[in-house]
């Protein structure tokens, strides 16, 4: 999965970043209210974790842009105020959680799974198409009920797909999956697309390509 984290304290940011990252989230961490902006505008994620105490403005508004772009990802507010008033509006503005600094992160971690898992529509955390699953949690891959050995960023590949199983995967998010907001060559991701294809060979899976839109994952038997 691929969470935003919009927090201005740099050690809980950092924390937040070591506790979510082993789970197999790709964490990218912003500090200000403009940065975290630009990346809501701009990309794709599939939890926001949202400050309201931001230096350069109030996370709220953050928040109520996001809504009133229709846009429904996820958003757990982690805030030192911890005020009925300020829940309350928070919840108001569209956040599906809310967490008072401060916090364990066993609770954070909990919180953010279930979150997770109620906007994916699934019982539990992996992602399943087929025989194909892969299980955010531990970062490990199975097809057939057999291990399927896959490098890191052939791993965010695959994660990337089967959130978009049967359909359209966009290219940018793929990209973004896979490097960050780090400057890519322009054939970058047809390198590890070419690479997954080769180990799903005779799997009864290809990885079918969309010119100018992106890849899709999709099942021979269905």
């Amino acid at each position: 999965m691929r969470l935003l984290v919009i927090e201005d304290d740099v050690l809980i940011a950092r924390s937040l970043e070591q506790a979510l990252s082993p789970l197999g989230n790709t964490v990218e961490v912003f500090t200000t209210h403009g940065e975290g902006a630009a990346a809501l505008r701009h990309d794709r994620f599939d939890l926001v974790l949202l400050d309201l105490g931001l230096p350069d403005g109030n996370g709220l508004s953050l928040l109520s842009a996001l809504r009133d772009r229709g846009d429904t990802t996820p958003v757990l507010i982690l805030t030192a105020r911890d005020a009925v008033d300020d829940r309350v509006s928070g919840l108001d503005h569209g956040a599906d959680d809310y967490l008072a600094k401060p916090f364990s992160l066993a609770e954070l971690e909990a919180r953010v799974r279930a979150l997770l898992r109620r906007s994916q529509q699934r019982s539990d955390n992996r992602l399943r198409y087929g025989t194909l699953v892969f299980d955010p949690a531990t970062g490990a891959a199975t097809l057939d009920d057999a291990p399927l050995a896959l490098p890191r960023r052939e791993l965010r590949l695959l994660e990337g797909l089967l959130l978009h199983a049967g359909s359209i995967a966009p290219r940018e998010a793929l990209e973004r999956r896979l490097f960050g907001f780090d400057e890519v060559g322009s054939n970058a991701l047809e390198v590890y697309v070419s690479r997954l294809r080769k180990r799903l060979v005779g799997s009864g899976f290809q990885i079918r390509t969309f010119r100018g839109l992106g890849y899709r994952l999709e099942d021979d038997a269905g």
